[in-house]
């Protein structure tokens, strides 16, 4: 008998086996199906069409309680450029980088790295702040984060 017979009856032989092991699995499934084993029922979920989302306004009672000690870092950005090392190292007191905005553009306001707000630089009692000129809708953070 040559090696391609031997794996020919070797096939042949687990063929046979799966076709009986199906065979059992069908047993079992009508065995199931009559009622033999333990009766379950579909789960019922609701239409996620028909499901209202929830949105929150001032006038709903929402308890921010748990968060409202939670330390966030606001930052202030009033622009951005990119430079190569070897610029970067030739800068000295003096020097003047050029960044991506204008003079009199609205800054960036950040918490924790994500765009919140737009707003102006104000100076009150000899130390710098922002007046906030522009909120960032969450439905417009949550597209930019995407």
């Amino acid at each position: 008998m040559s090696e391609n017979d031997e794996l020919s009856d070797d096939w042949a032989a687990a063929m046979s086996e799966q076709s009986e092991a199906e065979a059992d699995w069908g047993d079992a499934m009508k065995e199931q199906q009559a009622g033999s084993g333990p009766a379950y029922e579909a789960a019922a979920f609701p239409n996620l069409e028909d499901v209202k989302h929830k949105t929150f306004s001032g006038a709903e009672d929402v308890k921010l309680d748990v968060i409202l000690d939670v330390p966030v870092t606001v930052s202030l950005e009033i622009g951005r450029t990119k430079i190569n090392i070897r610029n970067l190292l030739q800068l000295n007191q003096g020097s003047v980088v050029e960044l991506d905005r204008f003079a009199g553009e609205p800054m960036d306001v950040l918490v924790n790295g994500t765009l919140v707000a737009h707003g102006e630089v104000v100076v009150v009692n000899d130390k710098f702040g922002i007046r906030l000129t522009d909120i960032i809708s969450p439905s417009e953070r949550v597209r930019k984060l995407g």
